[in-house]
């Protein structure tokens, strides 16, 4: 018994191990990539902008998830430039109005285009019998676990039978946690990278504990799915 207590000690202290690295690894890389110059790009471009700013990096999340362009990029640029409250509303914004209209296009639009697409996909047929038993808890599981890029997964439900407004709040729901620890993500990054003033170690050690938070809730709530 202590044996099991000591191993299993052991693969837990292994894996935060490995999620701090991998932190530390996505923040070195952050560091080394030009990120200062898009950011200050977006920021002079968006934040001059005013109001109208959020409301532009909406419209441009919309398109891009419609048009199958990763949002990272973007998510990223809003918690540099919005921080973290407005940076996650309009990434949430952005990404489930963006998902409504990809369901909409499939269902409605463009059904017989996304039905050859997932004839080559090999879980799609098994998603569609999960998802006809079990409705909107299968979406919200598949949102929370990686097995399908996020932009697919919004056209595939299209051909689902799911209904339309318990895919458009379940997914919205599910996918909070992911857009809050990129935001957070680009958040840390834009404040690295900020020139108004050094911040103290108390504020990095700060961002540090908040940001190993995010991830850890966000890998719970990931295993539960």
């Amino acid at each position: 018994m202590p044996t099991e207590i000591s191993i299993a000690k052991l693969n837990q202290f292994i894996r935060w191990g490995s999620v701090a690295a991998i932190l530390i690894a996505v923040l070195v890389i952050f560091r080394t990539l030009p990120i200062n110059l898009v950011t200050s790009a977006m920021n002079e471009w968006i934040g001059g902008l005013g109001w109208w700013g959020p409301i532009v990096l909406v419209l441009l999340y919309i398109v891009a998830t419609i048009l199958f362009v990763p949002g990272t990029i973007l998510t990223l640029a809003a918690g540099a430039i919005f921080g973290l409250a407005v940076g996650t509303i309009v990434v949430s914004i952005g990404s489930t109005v963006g998902a409504a209209l990809a369901f909409l296009i499939s269902r409605y639009v463009a059904r017989e285009k996304v039905a050859k697409l997932a004839e080559d996909n090999r879980r799609f047929a098994a998603i569609d019998r999960a998802i006809e038993e079990g409705g909107w808890k299968i979406v919200g599981l598949l949102r929370l676990s990686p097995a399908l890029p996020f932009n697919l997964q919004n056209y595939l439900y299209g051909l689902t039978p799911i209904r339309f407004w318990p895919y458009v709040f379940t997914s919205w729901l599910a996918m909070l946690p992911a857009t809050f620890l990129y935001v957070y993500l680009g958040h840390i990054t834009g404040a690295a990278v900020s020139a108004d003033r050094e911040r103290t170690p108390a504020e990095w050690a700060m961002l540090a504990v908040g940001l190993l938070a995010t991830i850890a809730v966000t890998i719970y709530v990931t295993r539960l799915a």
